[in-house]
């Protein structure tokens, strides 16, 4: 794990004001404070971690039921201009026309 350098002092361009900085009074927790902690397992409800492991197992795109195959696939230079001279799009377009020669 890498460690995080702990800023002493404000540096602008970081996201925050000189006045947020001056705003947020931090000290370090004392050995006492440290000893008194607790896992948030112990602390928070179960709800809590259960809502947390559902929102990480929908994130991101939803399965395809047809996902595409990545290939390596060697074709002329100006087949592949001719394609993406015409946009974006281009490697399905290049789909489109492979399954119209198979007959698909």
């Amino acid at each position: 794990m890498a460690s995080r350098k702990t800023l002493k002092q404000f540096v602008p361009g970081r996201g925050y004001s000189k006045k947020d900085w001056d705003a947020v009074d931090s000290p370090e927790l004392t050995d006492e404070e440290l000893g008194r902690m607790r896992l948030a397992r112990e602390v928070l409800p179960p709800g809590f971690f259960e809502t947390l492991e559902k929102s990480r197992q929908t994130r991101g795109r939803p399965p395809l039921d047809n996902p595409k195959k990545q290939v390596t696939l060697r074709l002329d230079a100006d087949v592949v201009e001719r394609f993406r001279a015409e946009g974006p799009g281009w490697q399905s377009r290049i789909n489109e026309a492979l399954r119209k020669a198979a007959g698909l």
